[in-house]
């Protein structure tokens, strides 16, 4: 059995995801190095772009996405929202996307009827139409906001409870369940937002009219090995708990997907994992390469076993649900958090021993981010206990 160690590992990931000198020449190409980006938080999908592509402008990114529509937002796997391109779009949605669908149908007709919004018995009725009636709507707008749609649509104002209770109980509107299922069955998709690129508050269009047509049905298995290989291609080697953690698949789905695909086991510092079987893997990188990764970024998020490249850093950069705040990245490991104050200035912190070529690296990447984001102001949706401290200095 091949053996790959630490170091190989971390080469691999700063060759692959265009963390090294080489960039991606475009932004379709930054998004499939790491098989999609994060989209839980707007800010992480134009960094996460920043940092992969040469050249990069945020006017750029936002072609791809509203106007040539080369790619297009998704809820994907375990229900995070990733920028992915359209083949892979298709890929996604018949691999994760679908089943999410099902199981948020049968939740949300659950809560109609246990809140008593309808009858039981009523409440798949109720759901139908009231989709209906907001693609119906949402098709003669050509694109709407949520509350656009609400008004048009009096359904969609039904409040429903959640986390009674608890200190988190609230009440929010069924829109936004409504939507959130209209999107993961494929029939209607993110549009441009509301403010500018730091907004999350997105308007809505009909799939087919966005993209010019329906996404391609393909059959669930063969979707599955296609994304196991995007991912192994991207992320390999990963274990079986990493492919498990990320696809959000059940242990059976994910070994019968392994069991079906050309991949190769290997022998990695602490257990066994997986590469595909023409993955030969190997090149130098430059010890000085540097990154600032947002958070939640794809290559923080695209392993459950991390200690190969977080150490022991993750109580100050992960907040207490997983999600990983902004890090400082040098030769394909996590050395640092940074983080943007009020008046523009990036703040770092460095959590073990550098080199001084490495640290006069960052520096300087320190002072492009600077400049690039301007009078741009940016606070992550999650924010990690580092970047708090940061912050607050």
């Amino acid at each position: 059995m091949r053996t790959l160690g630490v170091d190989e590992r971390r080469a691999r990931l700063v060759r692959r995801h265009r963390l090294a000198v080489r960039k991606a020449s475009t932004v379709e190409d930054a998004a499939g190095a790491v098989v999609g980006l994060h989209s839980s938080d707007p800010v992480t999908v134009v960094l996460s772009a920043r940092a992969r592509t040469s050249r990069f402008t945020a006017d750029r990114l936002e072609d791809a996405l509203y106007e040539r529509r080369s790619l297009v937002r998704i809820s994907g796997m375990r229900r995070t929202l990733f920028v992915v391109t359209r083949e892979m779009a298709a890929v996604i949605d018949a691999a994760c996307t679908k089943a999410l669908a099902a199981a948020e149908r049968r939740r949300l007709v659950g809560m109609l009827e246990g809140q008593g919004v309808v009858p039981i018995g009523r409440g798949s009725r109720w759901l139908r139409r009231a989709m209906d009636e907001t693609l119906a709507a949402l098709e003669a707008r050509g694109t709407a906001t949520a509350r656009e749609l609400t008004s048009d649509v009096p359904a969609l104002g039904v409040k429903l409870a959640f986390g009674e209770g608890t200190r988190w109980s609230a009440e929010v509107g069924v829109s936004t369940r409504v939507l959130f299922l209209l999107a993961t069955e494929a029939r209607i998709v993110r549009a441009r937002p509301l403010g500018t690129w730091i907004s999350g508050q997105y308007r809505w269009a009909p799939l087919e009219a966005w993209l010019g047509g329906p996404l391609p049905v393909l059959d669930r298995d063969e979707a599955s090995r296609r994304l196991l290989r995007a991912y192994l291609e991207a992320f390999g080697p990963a274990t079986t708990t990493d492919i498990r953690w990320w696809t959000g698949w059940t242990a059976t789905r994910t070994a019968e997907t392994l069991d079906a695909a050309d991949v190769t086991r290997v022998a990695l510092d602490d257990g066994v994992g997986y590469v595909l079987a023409d993955d030969d893997g190997r090149g130098a990188v430059p010890r000085t390469s540097v990154a600032f990764l947002p958070g939640l970024d794809p290559t923080v998020m695209g392993w459950k076993e991390r200690a190969w490249y977080l150490g022991e850093h993750g109580p100050r950069l992960f907040d207490r649900a997983g999600n990983a705040g902004p890090t400082i990245w040098a030769g394909g490991r996590i050395v640092g958090g940074w983080a943007q104050t009020r008046d523009g200035a990036i703040e770092i912190e460095i959590l073990e021993r550098i080199e001084r070529s490495v640290r006069d690296a960052i520096e300087t990447e320190r002072e492009r981010l600077r400049t690039w984001l301007g009078d741009v102001r940016v606070t992550p949706r999650f924010r990690s206990p580092l970047e708090r401290e940061l912050t607050s200095r």
